[in-house]
């Protein structure tokens, strides 16, 4: 039987790299935004001048965290999807001879970078994939090796989504910029999306070389439905909305106000705390996988090892435990009020396994029995020692309720490479 529901079921959220809850700091400073000072930004009078001076102060505060002078970088958008599509579309299209153009990316991009780039591929372009290692890795050489006289751009997210990965982006920044002196030219541009390490790692862009940053909102416990597109100066995009003379003539529409005033604050509250913060989860992140690890039998972690927080986001835990399907694994956690991801929580509609653990070499059995928990700034002991109760005893039945049975031909140790099928 599965383990009896207790009366008072609690919800432990587990999910943090699909959504975060809107911090009540963040939410309180918008809240005149909505209905007290609702003036148009564009409008000449005086409530629209107050509120477009409220909008460059967002953006200020923005570019002092991102290391920048001005606030003329900082592009608003409707999400990380419409910056990552504005970045690889407004480049390809501004930039490209003929129609043509080459672009390098990774597979384990989001999709709202790999589904442009594959368009982008049936209009003509030519676009390089690079394969990561099996920790979810791509390297400097890698990129470096790529590069060709027609490579206008090189988009290189810097902390994966799935396996928490971080990727050497200065690194590949210098040899792009190596790249740039030595063929004496200003290709290829460089685009992050930087999604995942909003409030996590160091956003100065000047020590990351990037010339284009994506971040948004809704992962570092701001609005929803906000983002930003950092371009620097000097790079020029085709803009993909038009109809009006916003966001430096880039983003048509009158700027959803409310959102822009949290997203600088929510930016400013996570940077202020990030060492901190950075320091508990990972402490916290540990104690959950050593009390997996004791409870559950044929589990094994993906992406880099714990430990090695340099190339790690600290919250992030993705783990395969074999045997069962992670679809239905997740299912019978949520009626325990336990919340958390299989494969990428943007295509929860697609029971297809992970795009990333595959890429990273994981068979197929791996992928589908992965599970994601990324914990956040709520996340306690007493929130993983409940999970701790309650998992091992679901895995257990849906175990014996499996007709998968795989095994390994080294004890205690579940690699794919040890795999018996």
């Amino acid at each position: 039987m599965f383990p009896t529901k207790p009366e008072n079921k609690r919800v432990i959220y587990l999910d943090h790299a699909a959504t975060t809850a809107t911090d009540e700091e963040v939410f309180e400073v918008m809240r005149p935004y909505f209905s007290e000072h609702f003036g148009n930004p564009s409008a000449l009078y005086s409530i629209g001048r107050e509120v477009k001076d409220a909008v460059d102060k967002a953006r200020r505060s923005i570019s002092n965290i991102l290391a920048i002078q001005g606030g003329d970088s900082i592009i608003f958008t409707g999400g990380g999807t419409e910056s990552d599509n504005m970045a690889i579309f407004g480049i390809a299209y501004k930039h490209s001879k003929n129609g043509k153009g080459h672009i390098v990316t990774t597979k384990i991009e989001h999709h709202a970078v790999l589904h442009p780039c594959e368009r982008l591929e049936k209009e003509g372009f030519d676009i390089t994939y690079l394969e990561p290692n099996e920790a979810g890795l791509v390297t400097e050489k890698q990129v470096k090796e790529s590069l060709r006289e027609d490579t206008i751009l090189v988009s290189v997210m810097y902390a994966n989504n799935e396996m928490g990965a971080v990727e050497p982006i200065a690194d590949i920044g210098r040899e792009i910029l190596k790249w740039r002196k030595n063929n004496n030219t200003k290709y290829p541009y460089f685009h992050t999306d930087a999604c995942q390490a909003a409030g996590v790692l160091d956003l100065n862009v000047e020590k990351l070389h990037v010339d284009l940053m994506t971040i948004n909102g809704s992962k570092m416990y701001g609005p929803k439905g906000i983002g930003i597109l950092y371009k620097r100066r000097g790079v020029s995009i085709q803009p993909l909305i038009i109809g009006g003379a916003q966001e430096m003539k880039l983003r048509a529409g009158t700027e959803n106000v409310p959102s822009i005033i949290g997203f600088a604050r929510a930016l400013e509250l996570v940077n202020e705390h990030r060492k901190k913060e950075n320091a508990r989860l990972i402490e916290l992140r540990q104690y959950f996988f050593n009390g997996l690890e004791k409870r559950i039998d044929k589990i094994q972690i993906n992406g880099p090892e714990l430990g090695n927080e340099t190339v790690r986001l600290p919250n992030n835990l993705n783990v395969s435990i074999l045997d069962i399907e992670g679809e239905a694994l997740l299912l019978y956690l949520d009626e325990y009020g336990i919340v958390c991801s299989t494969g990428s929580a943007c295509t929860a509609e697609s029971l297809d396994p992970s795009h990333v653990l595959l890429a990273c070499g994981l068979p197929y059995e791996y992928a589908h029995g992965s599970l994601r928990f990324t914990l956040g700034k709520t996340t306690t002991k007493e929130d993983i020692d409940y999970v701790l109760e309650y998992l091992p005893g679901i895995v257990e039945k849906l175990r014996e309720m499996s007709p998968v049975k795989l095994s390994t031909n080294k004890k205690n140790n579940t690699h794919p490479k040890y795999l018996q099928r």
